[in-house]
């Protein structure tokens, strides 16, 4: 069975990350799926990830269900590869360019355009439908505000959008979609129906720095 993953709060830099090896500090009080304990549930070293270069991510393991969790701290992006910060500014630039094709010829360099529409077309799709699912999180805040990254910006003010939302709405992660949340992108979601459901029961876990690490 596939592992799941969890949310690393800390609100850091990916360079920063690195060069702590914050992922040697991060601390996850108790199983996902046994909250009381005694399933054996342990740390089960780290992964690596491409980018940025020198990334690990932690991970545990219940012995009972035999599946793993990991980690993601708020700096990087959840199912891509990279910073939650570099593919919000990828975002931003296709809706500031007078079209998608524009836009690929500046962003993605390093591959033929083809290529770099499909990947920007997913990319913008992608974090679109999770603003749009944001709007019906907290619609007093985001209802009358078109889901796109320049808009939330403009309403919220902040530099790095996508981890202030990864922060505010912590509880709705496992539902929502990469790269901000942490859903399977092979689970569909009813948009407009799960946008108004907060799950049932308790939080979901999450990891946190250990004060002591």
């Amino acid at each position: 069975m596939a592992g799941v993953q969890v949310r690393f709060a800390t609100q850091t830099t990916s360079e920063e990350y690195v060069a702590r090896k914050l992922w040697r500090c991060a601390t996850l009080n108790h199983c996902p799926w046994h909250p009381g304990g005694g399933c054996g549930f342990c740390r089960h070293g780290t992964y690596q990830r491409i980018k940025p270069s020198g990334t690990l991510i932690p991970r545990w393991y219940c012995p009972r269900i035999r599946r793993t969790v990991s980690a993601l701290p708020d700096c990087l992006a959840a199912h891509y590869s990279g910073t939650l910060q570099a593919l919000e500014a990828l975002v931003r630039s296709v809706e500031q360019a007078p079209s998608l094709a524009a836009a690929a010829e500046h962003l993605r360099t390093d591959i033929e355009l083809p290529g770099a529409l499909r990947y920007l077309s997913r990319l913008c799709r992608a974090i679109h439908s999770a603003l749009n699912i944001v709007r019906g999180l907290e619609p007093v805040r985001f209802a009358a505000v078109p889901s796109t990254v320049c808009d939330f910006t403009s309403v919220l003010g902040s530099s790095s959008l996508l981890m202030t939302l990864r922060d505010r709405l912590s509880d709705y992660l496992p539902g929502l979609p990469p790269p901000l949340g942490f859903r399977s992108p092979r689970i569909s979601a009813d948009v407009s129906g799960w946008a108004f459901q907060h799950q049932v029961g308790r939080d979901p876990p999450l990891a946190i720095l250990d004060p002591s690490g």
